[in-house]
């Protein structure tokens, strides 16, 4: 009896593993059916799905404990280069999601059917920044493209960050740092860009708006702030020549060209060709920070798009960068298309001299 019992056993066991059906019977018991009854909670229990995502979720439980102990490691020994590391890690983070958010917009337009001047404002600025921030990426990426290059390029990007990085990857004093010295650059054309407007006054046909051209230049160049109805005033001579965007002169927009932080080292036409561009996709970007109310705004997102439109907000309140702004978008809201080069112009016109000098708008 003991020994029928055994093989009993084994024989239930064998079948429960090896999952081989048979039709013999043995003490009433039919083992077909019982092996595929008693393999069904194997089955259940231990799938090669569950056991990859155990394995899965146990490396990667070791690797952010890996990753901790040599982020804390780097931070006591090393805080100055923790600081580089940890920056470039957020870097491509944001940088990832930046291409996330901006293949989630254009499968928006693509199969949603929104053109750009519908999309909401924060859309809008997502698709310019990043595909500035991957224009000027694309040189460094070539340059790493063959063999050992890389190491050269970790190289050209710890000492010259400001030329070769995009703002993603610099740490916050070098943020403020360098939109210093990028705006520090762009004011040094406000005056030879006046000093241009004022020599095209000259070829205005209309007396009275020429006059209103030229008292607006001379305020702006004696250190005051025009009012936004003296700007509106000549409106009317931004749409034709001599100061539509495709009837200025070559140096008029390579100053331009030069605030907007566009190279100015190409032919005249195809500046004009940019010039437009750029300026039409200002004036949308406008339109929809109007829809949405610049008080919407973060303080983060104030400051850059006082930087877009030509002021350095880090050094103003949030007071003074949101009275600027409501200034510039009344300027902006009274354009048309036709007139968008008066827009490039008030990136001189309105903040040449803010806030040092009071004016009444």
């Amino acid at each position: 009896m003991a020994l029928s019992c055994s093989r009993l056993c084994s024989r239930l066991s064998l079948t429960r593993l090896s999952g081989l059906t048979t039709n013999r019977t043995t003490n009433g018991v039919y083992f077909q059916d019982l092996s595929c009854r008693s393999r069904l909670p194997l089955c259940r229990h231990y799938t090669s799905s569950k056991v990859r995502r155990g394995i899965g979720r146990y490396v990667s439980s070791r690797l952010q404990w890996v990753n901790a102990k040599y982020e804390g490691f780097l931070k006591r020994r090393f805080p100055r280069f923790f600081l580089l590391y940890h920056t470039f890690v957020e870097g491509f983070r944001m940088l990832f999601q930046d291409a996330k958010d901006v293949r989630r917009i254009k499968m928006k337009m693509l199969f949603g059917g929104v053109k750009f001047p519908d999309l909401h404002y924060r859309e809008m600025e997502k698709l310019r920044q990043f595909r500035r921030d991957l224009i000027k990426a694309a040189p460094l990426v070539v340059i790493s493209i063959p063999p050992f290059a890389n190491y050269l390029v970790f190289v050209l990007m710890y000492f010259f960050p400001r030329q070769l990085l995009i703002p993603h990857f610099w740490t916050p004093r070098q943020q403020l740092e360098f939109r210093r010295l990028y705006h520090l650059h762009r004011a040094q054309y406000h005056r030879p860009l006046l000093k241009e407007l004022e020599n095209t006054s000259h070829r205005v046909k209309n007396h009275h708006l020429q006059g209103l051209l030229k008292n607006l230049c001379a305020k702006v160049q004696s250190g005051e702030n025009p009012k936004v109805s003296e700007v509106l005033a000549v409106r009317g001579l931004f749409s034709g020549a001599p100061l539509a965007v495709d009837t200025l002169s070559n140096n008029q927009m390579r100053h331009i060209s030069s605030l907007l932080f566009l190279t100015p080292r190409l032919p005249g036409f195809l500046i004009g060709r940019r010039l437009k561009r750029h300026a039409l996709e200002l004036l949308q970007l406008d339109r929809a920070l109007s829809r949405l109310g610049p008080h919407q705004l973060s303080d983060s997102e104030l400051r850059q798009a006082c930087y877009v439109r030509g002021i350095n907000a880090d050094s103003l309140g949030t007071n003074q960068s949101r009275q600027w702004l409501s200034h510039w978008l009344q300027v902006s809201s009274a354009l048309k298309e036709s007139e968008v080069s008066l827009l490039l112009h008030c990136i001189v016109l309105l903040s040449a001299n803010y806030p040092s000098a009071p004016s009444r708008h």
